[in-house]
Formats: structure tokens, C-alpha cells, sequence
């Protein structure tokens, strides 16, 4: 993870206008069960299982009805993941599913993987205006992304289905560059407009030691030649506060929504990153987290250093990763492997 966050600053797609907005008011409406959707909404958790304890108590609940409530009484809901982990996004379609069966279709799903310039794009696409095909093209998504669409197709598919709204939640990754090589200051105006102003930075304790961790320490530190370590933390923060902009404008212009967030783990934890963006911008609003873990097996406690990553710890048995393929090779014509590259467009 350390890593490819410095992978993440540094690449640099295009950039494009988005509108600054002043702080709103929460929504916050009286919750009232919603009538039976049309067709049942069945979960599925055989994979990836409900194994899920309290972050802050480690009170474990493991029933359907626990995880309903908690999902019905919150107004953002946020389901980390590691990006490149199947089941973690099968996780956040259990959460999808939930939410249906006990909000009704006021639901909105905010992505990490899109920034805000593709809106129009994002909404075209879950509108049947474009294929997939065509939504894949234009967002740049093997490009922009990386990851394997088909990871995150289910959660699309089920949106469009259920005709939910989508939110592109993602400051463009070449103004969260330019924060980290040249500071806040170094934006141009229609840069900074991506984020709100001023751009609050973290005092949060274990989420700074986080930060100054992946940044790599001082002194010696490879990233201390490309950036400083506050250029580096007003462009995490600037990059947060970005995300968490965007879920407070959507739900001041749709109340009585509730948003799901897909993002990375890393924009989730301790409530210090998105969330607490979100909390200083929506009066009065009620967020829930999940964490998702590797685990083997359901533990019986949930572990110490666990304590506090979120509001609640989701274990998941990650299947392994297959090994590559050596390609076949006759001995007379083979060479010497070359040295492994940086890993490129990796996210937190």
C-alpha cells in the first residue's frame, strides 16, 4: 500500500473544470420503511461471508437483520477494499443489496474510480445512453483505473437494474500530483476548484502516522527527493476532502438519499480520510464504515491492532493469487529476466 500511493500521484490524466459549492445542510430525514421492492432482493453471502466486527467495541454480529439496520440508519455508508480483491467488491454489492431492501431506490453509489470530469460519462452509461463497451472507452478505464472492470461490473449492472444514481467522486489524479510536487498553492483556479476551499488538513493522530509510514519516513527517504512531506499530506487530504466534497453536494441537492461509497481502504480508515471530510460539511449526518480484511477463517476475537480502522471490520478469505506463467521457452533462445519495473497506477 505504501507504495502505491506514490504510484497514484504521479500519473496525470486530463483535467477539467468542477464547480466549488458552499457547506450544506444535512438531509437527514425520518427513516420509514420503504415499501417491498417489485422483484426480492436476495443476499448472497455465502462468499464473501458476514464475518464483521464492531471496529471500536469488537462486538461481533453475523446476521442478516444486524446488518440491514445498520446500513438502514445511516444517510453514507462507506465499504472499503483492496482494489484488486474480488470478493471485496462482492462485499460492497452485499452492502448495494442491503441498502435496496431497506432504503427503496433513493440510493446514489459514489466511485472512487471515476473523477469528477466523467459525470456526464458515468451517467450516460447507467442511463443505457452507451454500451459498456463505449463507457470503457471513454472513461480510459484499463488506463485511468487499471483495475479489472469485471471486479466492478456487478455493482454497475445492479445500479442500472434498479435505475440508482452514481456519483464520480475523484479529484483528477494530475492535480493531486501537482499538490504533491508544488503545494496547494501552485493550482491554478480551475485546478483548485476540484476540492473545496480551504482545504482542511488532518490532525488525526494514527492517520497521520499512516501517512508519514507510506511516505516513507524522513532523511533518506526516496520520496523526500520528489516531495515534502507537507506537499505529500495536503495532497492526501486535498484528495479526500475532493471525494467528501462531492458526497456532501449530492446529498444537499437529493435529500432523503443514501450513498454507498466504493473506495480504497486507505481513503476509509480510522473515519480520518472521507468521512471526515463528509462530517465537517453535513450537519447532523450519520456515516457507517466497514474495513474488509484478509482472514482465513471468521476469527473469534476480532485482532488488537484492528481496533478503531473503522466503524466496523469485514473479514474476507481473499483466494490466492495465481502464480504467473513462465512462458515456454527453447534454452537456446532464452535470456536473462530483466529487473522487475515499479508497479504502475496502483491506488490506495
Amino acid at each position: 500500500m505504501k507504495k502505491s500511493i506514490f504510484a497514484l500521484i504521479f500519473l496525470a490524466p486530463a483535467l477539467a473544470f468542477a464547480a466549488h459549492v458552499k457547506k450544506p445542510e444535512a438531509n437527514v430525514e425520518k427513516r420509514t420503511a420503504p415499501a417491498a421492492p417489485a422483484a426480492p432482493v436476495r443476499l448472497t453471502h455465502d462468499a464473501p461471508g458476514l464475518c464483521i466486527y464492531g471496529g471500536h467495541t469488537g462486538k461481533p454480529f453475523d446476521n442478516e437483520a444486524a446488518f440491514e439496520s445498520v446500513l438502514w440508519k445511516n444517510d453514507v455508508v462507506y465499504v472499503g477494499e483492496t482494489h484488486d480483491q474480488p470478493l471485496d467488491h462482492m462485499a460492497q454489492l452485499e452492502a448495494l443489496k442491503a441498502i435496496r431492501i431497506a432504503r427503496g431506490s433513493k440510493i446514489a453509489v459514489g466511485f472512487e474510480m471515476l473523477d469528477a470530469t466523467l459525470q456526464p460519462v458515468l451517467e450516460d452509461y447507467i442511463s443505457g445512453k452507451l454500451t459498456e463497451e463505449e463507457f470503457l472507452t471513454k472513461t480510459d478505464w484499463k488506463k485511468e483505473w487499471g483495475f479489472d472492470f469485471a471486479m466492478y461490473k456487478p455493482l454497475f449492472d445492479f445500479i442500472i437494474k434498479n435505475k440508482l444514481k452514481a456519483i464520480a467522486l475523484n479529484v483528477p489524479h494530475a492535480v493531486v500530483a501537482k499538490i504533491a510536487r508544488n503545494g496547494l498553492a501552485a493550482l491554478t483556479p480551475e485546478e483548485a476548484a476540484f476540492m473545496p476551499n480551504p482545504v482542511t488538513i488532518t490532525t488525526h493522530k494514527k492517520y497521520l502516522d499512516y501517512l508519514k509510514e507510506s511516505y516513507g519516513g524522513h532523511g533518506d527517504s526516496p520520496m523526500a527527493k520528489i516531495m515534502t512531506f507537507d506537499n505529500y499530506l495536503a495532497s492526501m487530504c486535498a484528495w479526500n476532502e475532493g471525494m467528501g466534497n462531492r458526497i456532501a453536494v449530492f446529498l444537499a441537492a437529493n435529500p432523503g438519499y443514501e450513498v454507498l461509497v466504493i473506495a480504497g481502504n486507505g481513503h476509509v480508515m480510522f473515519n480520518a480520510a472521507i468521512p471526515a471530510s463528509v462530517k465537517a460539511r453535513v450537519k447532523d449526518v450519520r456515516q457507517v464504515s466497514f474495513y474488509t480484511e484478509n482472514a482465513e477463517k471468521c476469527p473469534e476475537t476480532m485482532p488488537k491492532e484492528h481496533k478503531d480502522l473503522a466503524n466496523y471490520m469485514w473479514y474476507i478469505n481473499h483466494p490466492p493469487k495465481p502464480a504467473p506463467v513462465a512462458p515456454l521457452v527453447s534454452p537456446s533462445t532464452a535470456t536473462p529476466p530483466a529487473m522487475p519495473a515499479a508497479e504502475p497506477g496502483k491506488k490506495i
